[in-house]
């Protein structure tokens, strides 16, 4: 995307996708920490992640990623799963509400795109298709069942004893294996997958 560009060439553009960008990953981190609460675990509150203040959350590697190359992510909120009440539904619950977020993001943009009030002014309506393509990534990247991604807790929530421990045996290789299948494009397939049924949901909740 280049972003990063823009700050020179025009730096109210710059501001106008920079800001929802931003506030893309940190809802997604957000949205963790406040199902998690729900659910009995009160470490993201305790630790102020609970918060719209952009400096508790951003990561300087994923916010660089996201204005050099379009995609980033914010630091992950803590949660203790043990802490959490009806541990599986809470896993999944938790792990969900971030893909969810960033869903939801999406299909408000796109909804907004649909009044020509809003599409008819050029560069609200560059922020919103780029809202939309981003979170759609965010959405179907993260729900990828490979550790650490959200994915991986959806199904630890889900899967028998035995199947779980296999799972997280995964977890200290899981950043290389992921970088390495994206690397090599194996995960492509995968992610535009994911983000054809993600957009053919919002399509079908907004009926366009």
């Amino acid at each position: 995307m280049g972003l990063a560009s823009l700050l020179f060439k025009d730096p109210v553009a710059f501001l106008l996708l920079a800001i929802p960008l931003l506030y893309s990953i940190i809802l997604h981190e957000i949205s963790h920490g406040f199902v998690a609460y729900l659910f009995g675990d009160d470490t993201a509150k305790r630790n102020g992640r609970l918060t719209l203040n952009p400096l508790v959350h951003l990561d300087p590697i994923g916010t660089l990623a996201l204005f050099l190359v379009g995609f980033g992510w914010a630091k992950p909120v803590p949660v203790v799963y043990s802490n959490l009440k009806n541990f599986r539904l809470g896993l999944v619950c938790v792990s969900l509400a971030g893909c969810v977020t960033n869903i939801l993001i999406a299909t408000i943009a796109t909804l907004l795109l649909q009044f020509d009030v809003i599409s008819a002014n050029q560069m609200v309506a560059i922020v919103l298709v780029v809202m939309v393509k981003i979170n759609i990534i965010l959405g179907a990247f993260n729900l990828i069942p490979i550790p650490p991604l959200d994915g991986s807790r959806i199904l630890l929530g889900i899967l028998p004893q035995r199947a779980q421990i296999a799972l997280l045996r995964i977890e200290p290789y899981g950043l290389l294996l992921i970088f390495a299948l994206l690397f090599t494009g194996i995960l492509n397939p995968a992610i535009i997958a994911i983000q054809n049924v993600i957009l053919l949901f919002i399509k079908f909740i907004l009926r366009i």
